[in-house]
């Protein structure tokens, strides 16, 4: 199988089915079509030829004096019954002076068949392999539109049923015409049958009259200005009923920028506000009651009003609680598959480079798209960091050292215009805390605060000790260290606090700023059993404090152990388990272009053979999470046929489920050659690695970019 043809998905090897049943022309054409890169059938029976045609035959072969006056409606109809995307193409030998223009037989066939070459016989190898060859990239071409178009309709399918789940309808208006198309469910939110032909001006008309002008005007903004189309209104249904329906939309424009349709999706809310009107008036009723009570009464009905106050503040903390941590499931998967792909990516631009390194357009296209991708790997760290998935290193760090140690990186962050001050108190204990992982949340901090001060400023960055005697729903009892960053710059009102550490929310203008800079911190503070509490005031400025377990265990100074000066210098045998064919395929090519020996197993029960076979290997390389068979089980039972054998356990996950009570050094994905040959070395060496890959990437660039600032915060103070 070709490159070309492994990129296609679910793709055998191409064939051609030939019927040449006089003399030696079918083993003539048989060999020539393997000359060709295809591989032959040849049949004997134009019924079994007719029988034998399916979508992975690539081309078909037939002598023309083989199917005269013979009936060919079997091969005619399959040709009829082709798929959009298929056209079977047909080579026929033909007689000298036997083509379509002299032989009314040989137009016959270029009728029925359609994609049809005939190729006079007698005729040179390299003509009829160049015809087939021909007729081969068309039908790849073909079949590389068949792939398109089902990967199409495998996301058309997830879109409708992520619509169905939400009871959402999808609609479509364009706007040169004001031709409306809506799905199903849209036309039920209207009281519409599925089968009922529904225009634009039948839903205007069935919105209430006094919401009418209002949608109208609205919509004519959002025409003229594509800002974003979001209401509710009144809808009246055919049947005299009144509901009431949630509607958002977008313009979709050209690629010229020219505005051709609106887009959106609907529901119908006419439950939420029906409790929403019920407790209203409940509301009404209990504030009449209130005003006819007595000074007695007056005192219990403001017991009760603190006791609603205070379920309705729990409801609050419940509600965020469980939207942000759906949001960190789906962030934390979409960040784990887009780890993969760019695993790929990464790798293969990396070898990319090394080959293209004396054309300097060539290594300058690289290098940018090295570039990009890296950034890609960037914001999935700060998405795992959301989500709370990354990796962390907790270890007795001193603070006071950390920070100083980051001075120059801090002052070059913020630039010459903001000075930098630091209260680094003495004597201070240690905090359990990932050193890397704390330096990214402060040079996070750090340029927040130079991006509230556009005209320059000064920026505190203080550590103090703190005892929390009363645990409450956000600290535990014991001792905090407080790392503290102070600006003195715009500060934002209460509601921009409320907002501050949402993900995605930012008050940077558009491809300045993710939105992700305080929700990683967020949820950094929260996996270190800790707090960040923001405190801010309009026009005065914002203070971010970061409160962090104390503990009275000092950081460990051990020197870090030599590895070998080159992975590559002795040649191992390595065993490489992967199930995904393009991350094994770009592991495969990293691992050989270091040096390396490398057999391929796309499952661990594979593997798992491999090994029992007696074949020696000087290393294993496995993914975790592959189907029949982990990478973890993987490695409990090859320890128990080679104790020995060194096994490094790759993962785009940050932490393994529970219950995998197994000791491996473990590779991060996206990893780049270098950290591969590093991890390499390690195993080799006998040393238990750490996780390479979450936040702070060594070597690989995926350092979260300075200039990235996450959102700032307001009036008052936050704990998030």
């Amino acid at each position: 199988m070709t490159a070309r043809t492994a990129a296609i998905p679910n793709l055998q090897d191409p064939k051609a089915l030939i019927y040449a049943p006089a003399g030696r022309d079918a083993q003539v054409a048989a060999s020539l079509t393997d000359e060709a890169g295809l591989a032959s059938i040849a049949v004997a029976d134009l019924t079994v030829f007719a029988s034998s045609l399916d979508d992975e035959v690539a081309v078909g072969i037939l002598t023309e004096e083989a199917v005269r006056g013979c009936d060919l409606t079997p091969i005619a109809a399959w040709v009829a019954a082709q798929p959009s995307w298929s056209d079977l193409p047909f080579i026929v030998l033909t007689q000298r002076g036997g083509g379509p223009d002299r032989n009314p037989a040989a137009a016959r066939l270029s009728e029925l068949l359609g994609n049809v070459t005939f190729l006079e016989r007698p005729f040179h190898a390299t003509s009829f392999i160049s015809v087939a060859r021909t007729a081969l990239k068309g039908r790849l071409r073909q079949y590389e539109a068949r792939a398109r178009l089902e990967a199409l309709g495998e996301g058309e399918r997830r879109l409708q049923t992520a619509l169905a789940a939400g009871r959402l309808g999808a609609w479509e208006l364009e706007l040169s015409s004001m031709v409306l198309s809506a799905s199903a469910t849209c036309k039920a939110v209207f009281g519409r049958g599925p089968d009922d032909e529904v225009t634009r001006d039948d839903l205007i008309a069935s919105i209430h009259p006094d919401d009418r002008d209002f949608v109208l005007a609205r919509l004519r903004q959002t025409i003229d200005t594509g800002r974003d189309y979001s209401l509710e209104h009144r809808t009246l249904w055919p049947d005299g009923s009144l509901h009431w329906t949630e509607v958002h939309a977008q313009l979709y424009a050209d690629r010229y920028g020219s505005a051709r349709k609106l887009v959106g999706v609907c529901s119908d809310t006419t439950a939420r506000k029906t409790i929403e009107e019920n407790l209203r008036r409940l509301n009404e009723t209990l504030e009449e009651r209130v005003r006819e009570r007595t000074r007695e009464v007056n005192a219990a009905h403001q017991t009760l009003v603190e006791e609603v106050a205070q379920r309705e503040r729990a409801e609050e903390q419940l509600r965020q609680s469980q939207k942000m941590e759906a949001i960190g499931q789906l962030t934390g998967g979409v960040a784990h598959d887009f780890n993969n792909l760019l695993m790929v990516v990464l790798g293969n631009l990396e070898l990319l480079g090394k080959h293209v390194a004396g054309d300097a357009k060539a290594t300058r296209l690289v290098d940018g798209a090295l570039q990009g991708a890296r950034r890609g790997a960037a914001l999935t760290q700060r998405l795992l960091a959301f989500a709370r998935q990354q990796d962390l290193q907790v270890k007795p760090v001193d603070l006071a050292e950390l920070v100083s140690g980051m001075n120059d990186l801090l002052r070059r962050s913020v630039g010459t215009s903001v000075s930098i001050e630091t209260t680094l108190p003495a004597r201070l204990p240690p905090a359990l805390v990932d050193a890397n992982q704390l330096e990214l949340a402060l040079l996070n901090l750090a340029v927040n605060a130079r991006d509230a001060m556009p005209d320059g400023g000064a920026v505190s960055i203080s550590l103090r000790e703190e005892e929390v005697v009363c645990g409450n729903d956000h600290l535990g009892e014991g001792a905090y260290l407080v790392l503290a960053v102070t600006d003195g710059g715009t500060g934002m009102d209460a509601e921009t606090l409320k907002k501050a550490v949402d993900p995605f929310f930012s008050t940077k203008e558009l491809g300045k700023g993710t939105g992700l800079g305080l929700s990683m911190i967020h949820g950094l503070a929260v996996q270190l059993n800790g707090a960040l509490i923001l405190k801010s005031q309009l026009g005065v400025g914002t203070t971010a404090e970061l409160w962090l377990p104390a503990t009275e265990r000092w950081p460990e100074r051990r020197a870090e152990p030599e590895l070998p000066a080159s992975p590559a210098a002795s040649r191992l045998k390595i065993l490489l388990v992967d199930d995904d064919a393009l991350i094994a395929m770009s592991s495969v090519d990293m691992l050989e272009d270091l040096g390396h020996e490398v057999v391929e197993a796309n499952s661990g029960l594979q593997a798992l053979e491999l090994i029992r076979s007696g074949q020696h290997f000087d290393l294993v390389i496995t993914d975790y999470l592959m189907p029949g068979m982990t990478g973890a089980q993987l490695a409990a039972a090859a320890r128990d046929i080679h104790p020995a054998l060194p096994i490094v356990l790759a993962t785009g996950y940050a932490d393994l489920p529970a219950g995998t009570d197994i000791d491996l050094p473990r590779l991060g994905k996206p990893y780049d050659q270098a950290q591969l040959a590093k991890e390499i070395a390690r195993a080799v060496a006998g040393e238990t690695s750490q996780v390479l890959g979450s936040g702070r990437a060594r070597g690989s660039g995926l350092l979260f970019k300075a200039d990235d600032r996450c959102d700032e915060i307001g009036d008052g103070a936050c704990v998030v």
